[in-house]
């Protein structure tokens, strides 16, 4: 399964204001990383991949359709899924890609090789 193109679409209009925007394929979706720091990503799952600070994990948790994002038999705070059904409308998805933009802008530059 690819990512959806609607989230894709929606995702770029978001983030089409922020400065150092670069979209990439990972871990089967399509990321969007802010100066080289991924920040969000349609997921092949169908939800979004949410980059947070990781002291509000068990908050976020605690929402509707959010889990932690797993990597094999691994998970790690700050890094979650949003199930389609939490991404509805643009006010639900527009406030994880501002919560997710605001830490990841907190974070140095990555060197650009």
């Amino acid at each position: 399964m690819t990512y959806d193109e609607d989230l894709v679409n929606r995702l770029r209009e978001l983030l089409a204001a922020e400065d150092a925007v670069t979209e990439k394929r990972m871990f089967g979706g399509l990321a969007f990383l802010l100066h080289g720091h991924l920040s969000v990503s349609a997921s092949r799952n169908g939800g979004l991949l949410v980059r947070i600070d990781p002291a509000d994990t068990d908050a976020c948790l605690a929402l509707p359709h959010v889990a932690l994002m797993r990597m094999g038999e691994r998970t790690m705070d700050g890094w979650l899924i949003v199930e389609p059904g939490g991404l509805a409308n643009e006010a639900e998805l527009s406030a994880w890609v501002a919560r997710s933009v605001s830490f990841v802008k907190s974070l140095p530059p990555k060197s650009q090789r």
